[in-house]
């Protein structure tokens, strides 16, 4: 699967769950993937501002979408060298 694709799959689930969730629910909404490929997905989103990424006290990861900040079809090209994540 195309990076691009993988980023836009992670992102739409993201959206379509809401704005708050833990690392290991985002991993259970795209069970079509890998957790290194949600795990690349998510860590391009948050440096690239789509996300933010939290460490709770309890040592549990938070993902928070900003949904509506752009389509992610707006990143997906500066990938289009990468063919494929495992």
């Amino acid at each position: 699967m195309h990076v691009s694709a993988v980023i836009d799959r992670v992102y739409g689930a993201l959206e379509q769950f809401g704005t708050t969730c833990l690392m290991e629910e985002v991993v259970g909404l795209c069970p079509d993937l890998t957790w290194n490929q949600v795990y690349l997905a998510i860590d391009y989103l948050n440096k690239t501002g789509k996300v933010m990424v939290t460490l709770d006290p309890d040592r549990t990861y938070t993902v928070r979408v900003y949904p509506g900040v752009g389509e992610a079809s707006q990143y997906s090209h500066r990938q289009d060298h990468v063919h494929s994540i495992a």
